[in-house]
């Protein structure tokens, strides 16, 4: 499955008192993860990327194990589950080796934040996403 991975390393901060992760930041690691992602596709311009934004509607996180802290980055795999009309669904895995962390999913929608309303995904946008897509 052609996926991205983005190598994230873990913070100080990020650990509770038992040296756990906290299970609230792996919204933030998949946000981290999918912005890294997006970064070529989304126009260089605050202007135009006001225009050609994607918003959240919905998050979904299965948690595997705990995840200590360690200096080593962890790996987050990002895909596309589906991509049409406004729509757009990402697939993630937080993740080392062969142990999964946390599997999840983000429903998102394009949106123009000037507008306040969603909006079509571009043909450009389509051609993005599809290098990422599941088969």
């Amino acid at each position: 499955m052609p996926k991205y991975t983005y190598p994230l390393p873990l913070r100080w901060a990020d650990a509770d008192s038992y040296g756990h992760v906290n299970n609230a930041l792996f919204l933030r690691y998949m946000e981290e993860a999918r912005t890294r992602m997006f970064h070529d596709m989304l126009p260089a311009d605050e202007t135009e990327r006001r225009q050609r934004a994607f918003v959240v509607s919905q998050s979904v996180v299965d948690y595997r194990a705990p995840l200590v802290y360690r200096e080593e980055p962890i790996e987050v795999d990002v895909w596309v589950v589906s991509c049409r009309g406004a729509r757009l669904e990402l697939g993630y895995a937080i993740r080392d080796g062969d142990r999964t962390y946390a599997e999840a999913t983000t429903k998102m929608a394009a949106y123009n934040l000037n507008t306040g309303s969603p909006q079509r995904i571009s043909e450009p946008e389509v051609e993005f996403f599809a290098r990422f897509a599941e088969a």
